[in-house]
């Protein structure tokens, strides 16, 4: 296997009629997002991320929220079992990308659920959210698995908000950033940064001091870029009309996953 490996998966030409929970309904046009999608996978690739595509599954509106569908923790898949009944199907993708890389493989068994997008890994500890998709057994499972790889489990209440990183993701010097703390527990995080703009709060670390943000916080592009990181802006306005972020639309795979 490569040493950086980015999975990702080309966005259906139903995305339009993909699940939203927490935001209101509006339309969504497949034939931008399909362009939004090549030019994010364009900018993990030219930081250095060779990039393996997830067979595509068009019939599947949401398979282009690749993360929620695997973990990977120390060089362990975990197949996830997302809390949306009709996104399950996706998982089959992943679990075929994750052999083809050579990983070890576990999953989430029923009555568990967990989608990937609540799970933030930073060092050895793992911050899981627990919403309307993770419930309190898929945390239990995943807490066995990250063990497995001398990491720890923190358990994270969420209120209102789709996913933990929906709400907080870690910048490259182990800070966290958020649009606002009264959407989870801001208790286990030690280091919270807030940040102007919703979309500001998610990041995608891509080694060193370079990250990746939606086009759609520039006042917290500007401010990351004025404090040193290396910050790449990419523009998914439709995918943010599913509530997608940038953390969904990718599965890294590195040295310390």
């Amino acid at each position: 296997m490569a040493e950086h490996v980015a999975l990702v998966r080309r966005p259906s030409s139903r995305m339009a009629d993909g699940i939203t929970t927490h935001i209101d309904r509006v339309p969504a046009d497949s034939a931008l997002a399909a362009r939004q999608h090549r030019a994010y996978v364009d900018a993990i690739s030219r930081a250095g991320w060779e990039i393996r595509e997830v067979d595509p599954a068009d019939d599947l509106p949401d398979c282009a929220f690749v993360e929620d569908t695997v973990v990977v923790v120390g060089g362990l898949a975990v197949l996830t079992r997302p809390g949306a009944a009709e996104r399950r199907a996706e998982v089959a993708g992943a679990e075929a990308a994750a052999h083809a890389l050579g990983l070890e493989v576990a999953r989430i068994e029923a009555p568990g659920t967990l989608d990937g997008g609540d799970v933030l890994q930073v060092g050895r500890a793992v911050y899981v959210g627990r919403g309307g998709r993770t419930n309190a057994e898929g945390i239990r499972q995943l807490r066995r698995h990250a063990a497995t790889r001398g990491r720890v489990v923190v358990p994270v209440r969420l209120h209102g908000v789709l996913h933990l990183k929906s709400a907080v993701t870690a910048l490259p010097d182990g800070t966290f950033v958020a649009f606002d703390a009264s959407l989870f527990d801001a208790a286990p995080f030690p280091a919270l940064r807030l940040v102007a703009e919703e979309p500001g709060a998610h990041v995608v670390l891509l080694g060193g001091g370079t990250l990746v943000m939606a086009a759609s916080a520039p006042r917290t592009a500007e401010m990351l870029d004025d404090l040193g990181f290396d910050v790449v802006t990419v523009d998914i306005g439709e995918f943010e009309k599913r509530e997608g972020c940038v953390t969904c639309l990718s599965v890294l795979v590195g040295d310390d996953s």
